[in-house]
């Protein structure tokens, strides 16, 4: 596109600013927002992000890679995240193809469109921005190497109901295999080598999976029998995994938004994986095994995000923050400094078993917010079945510290749904938010005001790679029962109840265990107009049991029925170092209320020792 042109554009995109709601989503220019100069680079990369810019802008994985690519004299890395339906109505009635933040060039003009997956219900975006970027859908109507659709993200663990439509997807982490791949679209692009070519030989890098390149086959009950790969492609992929956290490039820098966004501070990853075997959890068995930073790098790391962005906070992230092996030590290396600066420093949910006085006392020097804790369920059975491995007893030890040490509002977080689970089970949370209010009265210090619990219930949605990975999940009238249940079941003024809506966690159990044949779904879904599903004011479950009438697909073959355990899985021939059989036991487990150690107790032989790092081997 000539200069002329592109200055043309700009100012088209510019008339359009005062028609939105929120125009500071879509000027750019923010301060440490990479610009280079388009003829000066051999690659171009445009980081998609299926939500609004201010969802996208407080994802840290963005944040790391696009500093990482920019740091590359050969690749410019720009953002571009879904555009608000203001914005989609302006850019179609004017003809406008959706377009980066750094240049304002569309998105046609891009060597490789990146989409993180962290959220299922965030597809039909994905379609929808390839469509407003003028780009076919389908990877094989894409017959060039330019416009390569690329993804990563949680949801490439199952990356089967969207397969048809992104080139190749990055299983694991992305610090190295996505810098690999681009280096060899790189040197494809110069010798003019083709797309099919090109794809082959990304094929053969750990941690890629090339969808085109397996066949899958069904059996006559609609299950598969098998996914067959072409001759010379693997016949599994494995994930990949950064090794040394310590050695982990991570930016020195954010870019500093222009407008509010969800999560609006500086945030330092103290360690990736978790401990715990929660069975419910896919995050805390695809990200294993732990890797740890230690605390002069972490705090080498906050301070020089806040002196490079003026943010005033910092959120110590992590799977499980208060699990960090010595919290204490890093709070204290922390508060040498942050105190001083004015700088508050902020932790996730806290677990119920590593709260202590200590903790107590540095997250009161640090913040006074409410606490959060997460028992998940609200019975013993219930926790063990989840194997969550926490007690009545230590829940009620907990708040009471907390108490006596001055707060008065508890946030408790609970999912409903869970496999085996019963009504006693789901009166049994509003019971344990009573308990905590009575705790609050009995502790001898607590606080002369008033004490506030919220209990937030979400439903249950089975996920890929974990234990409950064959369960059904609760019908849509089931968990309005079980939701109901609870609100009755409440039993003081001082509890204030939440729920999850059970017509997303419909949705997103389809398609978080669905296969390929939910391809034609989502697009038939995005010709009909849905978008931005996670979000409520534009969700319509009825719109999408109408598309998958029209497909003929049963969406409950995905979400509520009980897979055997010999039953080939979608994502079998994906290896996210974590045994079948492990999965198998530990489902069986769940059954017999059985719980099982976390990492740092005894090893549990899941798998995850084969990327030669992390607690597995230190435990030896």
């Amino acid at each position: 596109m000539g200069k002329d042109v592109k200055i043309a554009m700009n100012q088209s995109i510019e008339k359009l600013l005062p028609r939105v709601q929120k125009p500071g989503r879509y000027v750019g220019g923010e301060l440490h927002s990479v610009v280079k100069r388009k003829e000066e680079v051999e690659v171009r990369f445009a980081f998609c992000f299926p939500d609004t810019y201010e969802v996208g802008m407080s994802h840290l994985g963005m944040k790391i890679l696009y500093h990482l690519f920019n740091q590359q004299d050969y690749l410019w890395c720009e953002r571009t995240f879904a555009p608000w339906v203001d914005m989609e109505e302006e850019l179609r009635r004017h003809q406008i193809p959706l377009f980066a933040l750094e240049s304002g060039d569309p998105l046609g003009e891009f060597d490789i469109l990146g989409f993180t997956l962290q959220y299922e219900l965030s597809y039909t975006n994905v379609l929808n921005m390839l469509d407003l970027a003028g780009i076919q859908l389908r990877s094989a109507d894409r017959k060039g190497l330019k416009n390569l659709v690329v993804a990563g993200g949680p949801c490439a663990c199952n990356p089967e109901p969207i397969a048809d439509f992104v080139d190749l997807f990055f299983l694991g982490e992305g610090e190295e295999v996505d810098l690999e791949v681009i280096e060899l679209y790189r040197q494809y692009k110069r010798e003019h080598r083709g797309k099919e070519e090109f794809l082959r030989a990304a094929a053969r890098i750990e941690g890629v999976y090339v969808p085109s390149l397996y066949q899958v086959t069904y059996r006559e009950d609609s299950v598969i029998d098998a996914v067959i790969p072409e001759p010379g492609v693997p016949a599994t992929v494995r994930k990949r995994i950064v090794k040394d956290m310590n050695r982990a490039y991570f930016p020195e820098t954010f870019v500093v938004p222009s407008i509010e966004i969800v999560h609006d501070r500086a945030v330092s990853e103290v360690q990736r994986g978790c401990y715990r075997g929660c069975r419910f959890c896919q995050a805390g068995f695809i990200y294993r095994p732990v890797r740890v930073k230690e605390i002069d790098v972490i705090d080498q790391q906050c301070h020089l995000l806040c002196q490079n962005t003026g943010y005033d906070e910092i959120s110590l992230s992590s799977l499980s923050t208060s699990d960090y092996p010595d919290i204490n030590g890093l709070l204290d290396e922390l508060l040498a400094w942050t105190e001083e600066e004015k700088v508050n420093v902020s932790l996730p949910s806290q677990r119920v078993d590593s709260f202590s006085n200590e903790l107590m006392d540095k997250l009161k020097t640090v913040r006074r917010s409410g606490l959060t804790f997460a028992p998940e369920a609200g019975t013993q059975r219930m926790r063990d079945v989840i194997n969550k491995n926490v007690t009545h007893e230590q829940l009620m030890k907990t708040v009471s510290t907390a108490f006596s040490g001055g707060w008065t509002t508890i946030k408790l977080y609970f999912m409903i749904g869970l496999p085996t689970e019963t009504l006693d089970d789901v009166a049994g949370i509003a019971q344990l938010g009573k308990d905590v209010v009575d705790a609050f009265y009995a502790t001898p210090n607590h606080s002369k005001g008033q004490v506030k619990v919220t209990v937030s219930a979400s439903s249950f949605v089975p996920k890929a790679f974990t234990p409950f990975q064959w369960e059904p999940q609760d019908s849509i009238e089931t968990l309005h029962q079980k939701q109901e249940h609870l609100v009755r079941s409440v039993p003081s003024r001082k509890i204030t109840c939440n729920w999850h809506d059970a017509d997303t966690s419909f949705l997103e159990g389809v398609f978080a265990r669905g296969d390929r044949r939910l391809g034609a779904v989502l697009e038939e879904a995005h010709r009909r107009g849905c978008k931005m599903d996670g979000w409520s004011e534009y969700f319509s479950l009825p719109k999408w049991l109408e598309v998958f009438e029209a497909c003929g697909v049963d969406p409950t073959f995905y979400n509520q029925r009980r897979r055997s355990f010999d039953e080939v899985l979608p994502w079998d021939h994906l290896d996210y170092g974590i045994k079948k059989s492990f999965l198998i036991e530990e489902c069986k487990a769940a059954y017999a209320n059985a719980v099982s150690p976390d990492c740092k107790q005894a090893c549990s032989a899941c798998g995850a020792a084969c990327f030669g790092g992390g607690i597995c081997f230190e435990t030896r």
